[in-house]
């Protein structure tokens, strides 16, 4: 027995203080009385709104996905890395690609409760057997939630990531994986003679985690268009503000429509010392200003 709850948010016409004008919405309801499951809820916007992808399980080069199976809810975030399209390759193609294939693979139950890893590797190695060949790269995080033993597990890879939030504070957060300065660790296909010039790492590199989880827990799942651009305490002010609407799906939709604005309006402010700008001057790189980048806010509640 189960409950999930998801809802997309899109822009549909213009954007308003608190959030969008409009979202669509799509929900799947079934009762659980004894466990605890996720109610969740995701918006954003591709960097180029004009032109981005804003659809169902994308926004620009990002993708998402938030299903169950079972005792099971499993939420993710993907990054496609832009710079492939000067090689004329479409970087959200792999990164739809694998979000879509992890959630094929939870709803038909092709998955380890115990190894989010497990689930990330089969979805990458689904996609280098694909018969025509999706190339480039893309960050990833998947979270499972364990409903029977109010588990979670978590494997990320890259610098998307997650936060999750109890009582106002962080009690778990995902690490940056970073080669150098603002290159990821990322899973790759390149194009044929290309693999020595390619970072490509192996979805086994990716950190995972396994913490318990309480009722009334706030995640948030996002890629760096989110964390680079919102500092910390804005991001759990928000999440504070989320965990205080117990669970209403609706109200929980405007916070993660605030965060994934919020977010979108520091990438393109030029004056502002942005987390991204404060990473580079640690790394020696005279920087000031937002990140403009595609953005993905997947954010989750803990309920009963």
């Amino acid at each position: 027995m189960m409950q999930s709850i998801f809802w997309t948010g899109r822009v549909l016409s213009r954007a308003i203080r608190n959030g969008l004008a409009n979202f669509s919405s799509a929900t799947e309801f079934n009762v659980c009385k004894k466990h605890p499951y996720l109610v969740s809820v995701v918006c954003g916007f591709p960097k180029d709104i004009a032109n981005g992808r804003t659809r169902k399980g994308q926004f620009g080069d990002d993708a998402w996905f938030s299903t169950n199976f079972s005792n099971a809810d499993v939420i993710g975030v993907a990054d496609g890395v832009g710079g492939w399209r000067a090689y004329g390759i479409d970087p959200g193609e792999f990164s739809s690609y694998l979000m879509r294939t992890c959630e094929r693979l939870v709803r038909m139950g092709h998955f380890k409760l115990s190894e989010p890893g497990d689930l990330l590797a089969k979805s990458y190695y689904e996609l280098l057997e694909h018969k025509k060949p999706i190339l480039g790269s893309s960050t990833a995080c998947v979270m499972i939630l364990d409903r029977s033993e109010s588990v979670m597990r978590a494997a990320n890879i890259g610098d998307s990531g997650y936060m999750v939030v109890r009582s106002g504070r962080v009690v778990h957060r995902s690490h940056e994986q970073q080669h150098y300065f603002n290159t990821p660790y990322q899973l790759s296909l390149p194009p044929p003679g290309h693999d020595r010039n390619v970072l490509s790492d192996r979805p086994e590199s990716a950190e995972t985690s396994e913490f318990p989880v309480e009722t009334g827990d706030v995640i948030l799942v996002a890629t760096d268009g989110v964390f680079d651009n919102v500092p910390e305490p804005v991001l759990v002010a928000e999440m504070r503000r989320a965990q205080e609407l117990a669970g209403d799906p609706q109200r929980l939709q405007a916070v993660a429509n605030s965060i994934a604005w919020m977010a979108r309006n520091l990438s393109f402010d030029g004056c502002y010392m942005s987390p991204f700008a404060k990473s580079a001057r640690q790394n020696g790189i005279d920087a000031i200003g937002g990140k403009p980048d595609d953005i993905t806010v997947l954010l989750a509640i803990v309920a009963l």
